[in-house]
């Protein structure tokens, strides 16, 4: 069963869950990943299908499509903005994010941004609309760079999302990571959420962690990851064990069931 540590958000807790995080890491083998793989073409679909620990917190339930919004690029702008800071420390906080919006903006006047893009939306937005972008990201740059100072060890801001793409299956996987804590071979992973955790935050956090060793060539997977949801002051972490690996491969596989069984019943 999982161990799931529930605290009140302060800078003596995350330290010290980081320092308590297990030491040695365990590894996804080549014969895990062909057991998911196989899994996963077991629940056939006919589209491309992405999962991640929101649609696993969900049971799979419909939610509207992703569309690009102030709320939802703010995450995007606002961590590249922490480490334009980083290799700056010149830049404010909104100094970075206004480079990291012209930038964007840049790449869609040079015609180097895709449809749908973060570029290509801000492109087509309204000056109040990237105004409001720009607050939203140095909000959000501000909240994630108070948290990290505050930590008593090196850290990074995560370049990327975990990405894996599960071997003809038809199934992308994303795992969230913002901070990034490397502790010798082990790792800490640090994931920010806006509101306060629901009940299967648990789940969602297991999700994280198996996505994210299964995007790390490796396989090795973070000795914890942790949860922090500012707004309610409230983290939550979940240890690397084999049994949470597990737990979350099958999440993500139920999630793929109940996505499928709710679209045949729409096609019925």
């Amino acid at each position: 069963m999982t161990k799931l540590t529930h605290r009140r958000l302060s800078p003596h807790v995350l330290n010290r869950l980081i320092d308590e995080a297990p030491s040695d890491p365990l590894a996804l083998t080549d014969d895990h990943r062909r057991s998911l793989t196989a899994r996963f073409r077991a629940v056939v679909s006919t589209e491309h299908r992405r999962l991640d620990a929101w649609m696993v917190e969900r049971a799979g339930q419909p939610y509207d499509p992703f569309r690009w919004s102030p709320a939802t690029a703010r995450r995007v702008v606002g961590n590249a903005a922490l480490r334009r800071s980083l290799n700056d420390p010149s830049l404010t906080r909104f100094d970075a994010v206004e480079l990291e919006v012209s930038d964007q903006l840049l790449r869609a006047t040079a015609g180097y941004a895709r449809s749908g893009s973060l570029a290509s939306w801000l492109a087509h937005s309204s000056p109040s609309v990237v105004g409001l972008v720009s607050a939203e990201a140095a909000n959000w740059a501000t909240q994630l760079g108070e948290a990290a100072q505050e930590l008593e060890y090196p850290w990074l801001v995560a370049s990327s999302d975990a990405f894996y793409d599960v071997a003809r299956a038809r199934t992308t996987l994303r795992g969230r990571r913002d901070l990034i804590v490397p502790r010798g071979l082990a790792r800490v992973l640090l994931r920010v959420r806006a509101g306060a955790p629901g009940k299967s935050a648990g789940p969602g956090l297991r999700a994280d962690l198996t996505i994210d060793a299964l995007a790390e060539p490796t396989g090795l997977s973070a000795s914890r990851v942790i949860g922090l949801w500012p707004e309610a002051g409230v983290v939550l972490s979940v240890d690397g064990t084999m049994e949470d690996l597990r737990a979350g491969a099958r999440d993500l596989v139920r999630t793929a069931v109940a996505v499928q069984r709710r679209s045949l019943v729409r096609a019925a």
